[in-house]
């Protein structure tokens, strides 16, 4: 234990003085991260050695999503999870949740409610919904289910009282709406995934009409912390998140999956806004490792993106990516410890085993 206190002191005091452009490698590894946004169905004890060697935690999210291999029901990923979490002693925390295709039928909150809580007794610290509200499940009549109806209110009211966080990947970004470009960072994945491209689905409902949604989501459960998944789908504009934030005190967003799109934003608009909002904005990678993937494969892809994000986060290194050359933020090093750990205790309280 007093190592641990001296080395958090050490530090703790080292990255208030440090010169970032030097530190890079030193750096990543002086100041325990967690990444809030990964997906991991598969126990592997070189993965783990990667995560203690690299000092980063992890929250594994879980999540429904039947276009998606190995996404399709939530049982099989809860008991992956549970495995997991088990096997990386803690370090690995994770967020369960539900599957609202049978939202129409009697005694859905209460199953759903009822589901949850067995996954809290199991560890459990959040609970995500997914996309498909908003942009494919309709009701009999065919209405599209959007995140703000009454359905979900009893849920909602039971994460607040359990003082559980609900992680909410609503809507997407802004290139599902047109049509395919090979310069968007999501090219390859709408390419891939014509079910979640809406050009390709003019009569669902607009991302303005999603996000209106969300928002009013937000409103009616002031006290529920809400964490928008991928920049809460405003990956093209800081300032649009920046004003969500001013409006709802008990939002905040990580960054899975959208790094490269806060790199095609101006320097200083996104450097002003991380400091600003310093206590709003979470890590997260969206990285993942499947229960049929190899290991030692998937670590390198871990390992480059750790890499990748703090040069761009940590350091004022010029570097390519995407055949563009990016700046580095360098950051402050107070608004890297909130954005790489402390923002991820505050908002999802359970992650180290303590609230």
């Amino acid at each position: 234990m007093v190592g641990r206190i001296a080395f958090s002191v050490v530090s703790l005091l080292w990255f208030h003085s440090v010169a970032w452009p030097q530190q890079t490698e030193r750096g990543a590894r002086m100041l325990p991260r967690i990444d809030a946004h990964a997906h991991v169905f598969q126990s592997s004890q070189a993965f783990y050695a990667m995560l203690d060697r690299l000092n980063v935690r992890l929250v594994n999210i879980c999540v429904v999503d039947k276009h998606d291999r190995g996404y399709e029901e939530a049982a099989p990923q809860h008991a992956r999870a549970l495995e997991v979490f088990k096997a990386s002693q803690g370090k690995v925390a994770w967020c369960s949740t539900f599957d609202p295709q049978d939202w129409e039928s009697p005694g859905f909150a209460e199953r759903t409610i009822a589901l949850l809580d067995r996954t809290f007794k199991d560890g459990a610290v959040a609970v995500k919904i997914y996309k498909s509200i908003g942009m494919e499940l309709k009701s009999r009549a065919g209405k599209y289910l959007m995140p703000d109806d009454p359905v979900f209110s009893p849920i909602f009211d039971a994460l607040e009282a359990r003082d559980k966080t609900l992680y909410a990947h609503i809507a997407e970004p802004s290139a599902a709406w047109r049509p395919l470009d090979p310069a968007s960072p999501h090219y390859g994945y709408y390419k891939s995934n014509p079910d979640w491209h809406m050009f390709l689905h003019p009569e669902r409902p607009s991302k303005e009409a999603i996000l209106s949604a969300r928002d009013r989501m937000l409103a009616r459960h002031p006290r529920l912390r809400v964490i928008g998944c991928h920049l809460g789908s405003m990956e093209e504009n800081v300032d649009e998140i920046a004003r969500r934030f001013d409006l709802y005190p008990n939002f905040a967003v990580d960054t899975a999956a959208r790094v490269p799109d806060l790199m095609l934003q101006p320097r200083e608009k996104v450097c002003a806004f991380l400091i600003k909002y310093q206590d709003r904005v979470l890590y997260g990678t969206d990285l993942e490792l499947k229960p049929w993937e190899r290991p030692e494969e998937a670590l390198k892809r871990w390992e480059a993106e750790f890499a990748r994000d703090w040069k761009f986060f940590a350091t004022d290194e010029k570097f390519q990516y995407a055949g563009r050359e990016v700046l580095g933020l360098a950051l402050p090093g107070n608004v890297l410890q909130k954005f790489y750990r402390q923002n991820a205790l505050r908002w999802v309280p359970g992650i180290t085993g303590a609230k």
